[in-house]
Formats: structure tokens, sequence, C-alpha cells
């Protein structure tokens, strides 16, 4: 009996999670615009943190890792200039540069028998391609979606982006100790979060500011180039984040090469999944069609988790015929998560209730309450309680 056949648009978290997950049963075929070396010598994607269940996933479905890439354990907070605390998270988490897993795992899945197309699926190609297999997965990113899903209007109230994402992959920057992420807050003009990571060019310590647009935080749009980048990073750090650049080697201080830099600004909107074209079923998954400001850390955490839900309903439906039955109840599997990560991130993107500022006070003194907010990132559904549950 002949395989059913998955064609996987994009070559992102979702995509080629779902390629390892699904090519022992199906016959996958996987369509994307860069060879394995453009992705690996292209620009960075973005930032990226894989918290550790999504770590497991990958390794449940046998991912190539790394085991040289820095161990993120602890969660650092501050408000303006003032430390609050450092949280434990409850397992291990990492960040290794998206061109050189995205390219590492292409090449491996290759290797593997899975098809590989080389080419930039249009939105109006869609429908010809769909004819072509049994079922089409949309996950193209932050440029998607391809098909018309619909947008979940309840999970999307935003008609602009919320911050500008201004990230640098620099050397030369101390990491903070015991070594994690920090998070600075500064009320009414962004974020400053600080990632150590893993490249191609050895270790590196990420810079991300979430800048809300024309404020304080905004002043990056006039850089085009990388060297004007680094010293607007600079003054950025003297200026506004003093305790950063007290850990900043200013001879050694630079990008970790002319591409290890961006500047984006997304506008959060989920859509609804799944839709048919031409009797064939079409499923998104990823930033494609839930697409947060990434405050959260969560876009390639929530892809993870979707494309093990899409993986284990497809499985379920293996010898059933796939139609807008098994899109309804993909939807079903992942509403629910989806919407406590979107709910909480679009929370973050504004003001700071007034009972979550008083549980990250009570955290500086209470080493248990430090720990449980870190373990918001590895499982949103306690942030989205803390936020939206809880009574104090």
């Amino acid at each position: 009996m002949m395989k059913k056949r998955i064609g996987i648009i994009g070559t992102g978290t979702a995509g080629l999670q779902l390629a390892y997950s699904l090519k022992n049963d199906f016959d996958v075929t996987l369509f994307h615009y860069e060879e394995p070396d453009e992705v690996r010598h292209g620009r960075i994607r973005s930032t990226q943190v894989h918290f550790h269940p999504t770590l497991d996933r990958e390794q449940r479905f046998q991912m190539p890792g790394t085991d040289t890439a820095p161990s993120i354990q602890t969660i650092h907070f501050s408000m303006g200039q003032q430390k609050l605390f450092v949280g434990k998270l409850a397992g291990a988490a990492t960040s290794v540069d998206q061109r050189m897993a995205y390219s590492k795992a292409m090449d491996d899945l290759v290797q593997q028998g899975v098809n590989f197309r080389k080419t930039r699926v249009a939105r109006d190609e869609i429908h010809a391609l769909a004819e072509s297999f049994d079922l089409l997965i949309d996950s193209s990113g932050k440029s998607g979606p391809l098909p018309a899903f619909p947008v979940e209007a309840g999970l999307s109230p935003f008609l602009a982006p919320q911050r500008k994402c201004i990230v640098g992959y620099f050397k030369g920057v101390a990491p903070v100790e015991p070594e994690g992420i920090s998070i600075t807050v500064v009320p009414g003009a962004g974020e400053m979060f600080e990632i150590p990571a893993l490249t191609e060019q050895g270790a590196v310590t990420i810079l991300f500011i979430e800048a809300l647009p024309e404020g304080m935080l905004d002043v990056f749009k006039p850089v085009k180039s990388a060297q004007a980048f680094e010293e607007q990073m600079k003054s950025m750090l003297r200026d506004h984040f003093p305790e950063i650049y007290s850990r900043v080697d200013l001879d050694r201080f630079a990008l970790a090469n002319e591409t290890s830099y961006l500047q984006t600004a997304v506008t959060p909107v989920v859509h609804r999944p799944y839709l048919m074209l031409n009797g064939t079923l079409v499923l998104g998954c990823g930033d494609s069609v839930f697409l947060g400001d990434p405050i959260t850390g969560q876009g390639c955490n929530t892809a993870s988790y979707c494309a093990e839900q899409l993986y284990e309903t497809l499985i379920a439906y293996k010898e059933s015929a796939w139609d807008e039955k098994v899109g309804i109840d993909y939807w079903s599997r992942t509403r629910p998560y989806v919407a406590e990560v979107t709910e909480w991130t679009n929370a973050m993107t504004g003001p700071m209730p007034e009972h979550i500022v008083q549980m990250l006070l009570k955290a500086a003194a209470d080493q248990q309450a430090a720990d449980q907010i870190a373990h918001w990132f590895e499982q949103p559904k306690k942030a989205h309680e803390a936020f939206f549950q809880q009574t104090y």
C-alpha cells in the first residue's frame, strides 16, 4: 500500500520537527527557497530559546542536537536599574543559532531520504500544489500564511506591531552569573533580553531589544550597517543597561559576523489552522498561523508543541480519509495551548498588571516564588494562570 503524501512548506522549527516525526510513516516532501548552505551563511532568523519540553520533543523524534551550546538554567529579572531575582528553570534550556541548527537538520533529513525541493512557494501556487499531495502543511513562518486561513479574531486584538524587535549576536560580553537569560524591563520603553547562544563562530551573547514604537529604546531605524549597529548597541548599553555594559569587553565587543543582526516588527495574529483546497486538507503550523510577539520567547516552543500535536493527530487518522474533520481535531488539540500563550504574550506587551508587579517584588525575597516565575517560560499555562486566574 502506498504511503500518504505530505508536502511541508518551510524548514523552520515546525517544518523540520514535522519532517522528522512523519518521515517513517508517510512520503514527506520539504519545500524551501534556500539550500542548507544558503541558510547556514545567511542572515540571522530571529532569537531562539528551546526550553526543556521542546528539547525533550526533539530528542523523542531523534533530531540532531548539540552538546556544546551554553546550558541555560536561570532567568534573571530586573525592573529598570533594580535587580529583583534569579529564578531557576525546572530543566536546562539552550539557544542554538537557527542558521546552524536548521541547515544541519536539512542535510540530515535529505540523507535519510526525505524529498527536498528548492522553490519559493507563492500564494497563487497553493491550489495547484495541494492537488499533488494527500496533505499540505504550511509552516512557512512569519512570511505566511500562504492559504487564506481565517483569522481568529478573539486571539488577534492588534492591528499593528506592539514592539520593534532589534537583535544582535555579539562577542565580548561576559555572561551573567549564574549563566542564564537576563530580562530587564524598562517601564514605558520596552525590554532588553540577554541570551547565551551557540553559533558557527562559537559562543555569543544575543542582545535583543523589544522597543515600544517611537519610545526611548526605538533608536535603531537609521542603522544600515553592521558597524553602525555595533556602535548604537554600545551606546544603548552604556546609557540604559549599565549592568550589562559593565560586563562588556570594549576591545572585543562586536557582532559575531556581518549578518548577525536584524530589525523587524511583527503584528501578532492567530489563524484557524485548517481548510480544504480542491479536496485536499491544508493545515498550518508554527508562526505562519500562530504568530505572537517574541516578548515571552514562545515562538519556537509553541511551534514545537503544535507540531507534536499535529503528528499525533495524523497518526490517529493514518488509515482514515484526511478531510476537514482531521483539521478540526488538530485545532481542538492545539487551541487551548495557543490561546494561553497568546493571551499571556499579548498581556506582556501592555502595562504590567499590578498583581504581577507584586508577584515580581515578592520573588525578590522568596526563592520559591522566583523559581515559579522562571517556570512560566517552560510551561505557559502557569503564566496564564498567574495573569488571569489568580486573585490577590
